[in-house]
């Protein structure tokens, strides 16, 4: 869960204070989504956040600290979006509502992109422990997520399979089918991904005898 937000000295925000800090990070997020970790510049946020450097110096001790609250925040956008299809994913129907809104957002976006918090894990994976450590916390509340669908249905009986297992297989072949989408223009490799995981786990519903 994500911690309450402060100054770069520790102290709590105004109500203010946390509008103009969201309004920061949410610029930032933006550009390092567009260009990436190195070319988006404290000085490019300052500007599209309407800012003073000051001010940014206000909220994060350093661009680490900015980055830190961008992972967050492309976290907590990515879960808020799926949430309502989350509460569903344990029925085969549910699941597969669920693939079709992941396939229909690559749509809209024309497949550019990718996922915002894979694009980050793959600018700090090698060079940032604490980053990554953040995108990968990131990742198992994703998981959790899918999971927690999963292990209801095998707690009916509706499922033989391990859900641990399932649902970290079905986030695998999601964050590949997002990243070939991506770079092939095209929705097919997302797909044939999610399709065939989601046929593995009909393959692992019992049938009746």
């Amino acid at each position: 869960m994500s911690t309450e937000p402060r100054q770069s000295s520790g102290k709590p925000l105004t109500r203010k204070g946390q509008q103009t800090r969201q309004r920061i990070v949410a610029a930032a997020a933006q550009l390092m989504y567009e260009r990436g970790l190195t070319e988006a510049t404290l000085e490019d946020v300052r500007a599209a956040a309407g800012v003073s450097g000051s001010q940014i110096y206000h909220y994060f001790a350093d661009k680490q600290a900015l980055l830190l609250a961008v992972i967050d925040y492309q976290t907590q956008g990515v879960l808020e979006r799926q949430a309502p299809l989350f509460c569903r994913l344990d029925t085969l129907e549910g699941l597969r509502r669920w693939r079709d809104a992941l396939v229909e957002l690559q749509k809209r976006l024309q497949c550019r992109g990718g996922c915002p918090i894979g694009s980050l894990g793959s600018e700090v994976a090698e060079n940032n422990p604490e980053a990554r450590l953040a995108v990968a916390s990131g990742f198992v509340r994703w998981e959790a997520a899918i999971r927690a669908g999963l292990t209801a249905m095998h707690a009916r009986g509706e499922l033989d399979g391990d859900p641990d297992d399932l649902a970290l297989a079905t986030l695998a072949a999601l964050q590949g089918g997002l990243l070939l989408t991506q770079l092939q223009r095209q929705v097919r490799p997302l797909e044939v991904a999610l399709d065939a995981m989601l046929d593995h786990i009909e393959a692992h519903v019992p049938r009746p005898v």
